[in-house]
């Protein structure tokens, strides 16, 4: 059977992996990133304000102005303004992540906070917005799977960007190995059900376009793919589209095992359903049965494994 085994590289920011850069001169090592995803992924640790020549410890910045379009400017110096070299700074480092796949953000920070960073008005309004840095960062790559560290605290999107991280792995690797029709149509079909369970419309979208590759130009539909499945993987998984998918792989199982095993499949499909039971139950019996009865689509698909079994991110769903 294939499973997820190589190793991603992560960009983090710095103070999450206990790195003493913030403006205090303190940290905040983000203990599930450093102990747990820190055994499977390398780690580039980045700090965008020690970058552009700021000191630690350093005086506070903040966002101010328009949220769409924020300055950051000194809490206690309001003359500080780092806006550019932020901004310049996002770019370089963007033009270097090539082989990175993934990111993670330091939250509420007016450099790296990706959602919700409290940006001051001029009426003395606090409006939200997004770090100056971390907007370059996604402008530039806008398909690099991120999240910040306060929302890694919720299994739902803890595991969605796990999964959007392997995905992307795989993707970099088909890319460095030479994309090519064939290569395209082999990673389309072993994320079929990954794809599925996130939304079976971009499923069939993706089929529309690589259903016709003769004589096109395949750089031109890789970009367009992407366009479909990067997005389609940050979608949200509910427990009916997960208990779809799965009774969509009992069926390769319907003449190669007995009614009694097909009657524990689809009970405990419904007890995940229902709440009863977390996603690895059913995931682990379908694995044992196709460890029993193995099946060469089957044993091809990344939604049976979509990244190390250690990381326990299915326990919790």
């Amino acid at each position: 059977m294939t499973r997820a085994d190589a190793r991603p590289q992560v960009a983090v920011s710095s103070c999450l992996l206990g790195n003493p850069v913030r403006y205090d001169g303190n940290h905040t090592r983000y203990n599930w990133l450093v102990d747990t995803l820190g055994r499977f992924v390398d780690f580039v640790p980045l700090c965008p304000e020690v970058a552009i020549g700021l000191g630690v410890p350093r005086n506070p910045v903040q966002l101010t102005g328009d949220p769409l379009q924020p300055r950051v400017q000194g809490v206690v110096e309001p003359d500080l303004d780092v806006t550019d070299a932020l901004r310049s700074q996002g770019q370089k480092v963007a033009g270097s992540l090539d082989r990175v796949a993934g990111y993670v953000f330091k939250n509420r920070s007016p450099s790296c906070g990706l959602f919700r960073v409290k940006v001051r008005t001029p009426t003395g309004v606090v409006r939200k917005g997004r770090g100056v840095y971390a907007a370059a960062i996604l402008e530039a790559c806008p398909h690099l799977p991120v999240e910040e560290e306060g929302r890694l605290n919720d299994a739902l999107l803890r595991e969605n960007f796990v999964s959007r991280l392997y995905a992307w792995q795989r993707w970099l690797a088909l890319r460095e190995a030479g994309l090519t029709a064939e290569s395209l149509l082999d990673f389309h079909a072993r994320h079929k059900y990954l794809v599925m369970a996130h939304s079976q419309a971009a499923y069939q979208r993706l089929g529309r376009l690589l259903s016709q590759l003769r004589g096109v130009d395949i750089d031109v539909v890789a970009q367009s793919y992407l366009d479909e499945f990067m997005p389609a993987l940050a979608r949200r998984v509910s427990p009916g589209r997960h208990a779809n998918v799965l009774h969509h792989i009992t069926g390769y199982l319907k003449r190669r095992i007995g009614p009694d095993d097909k009657a524990e499949l689809v009970s405990v499909i419904d007890a995940y359903r229902c709440g009863e039971v977390p996603l690895v139950v059913p995931v682990t019996l379908l694995r044992h049965h196709f460890r029993c009865h193995p099946d060469d689509y089957i044993g091809l698909q990344w939604y049976l494994w979509p990244y190390p079994d250690e990381l326990g991110l299915r326990n919790l769903l």
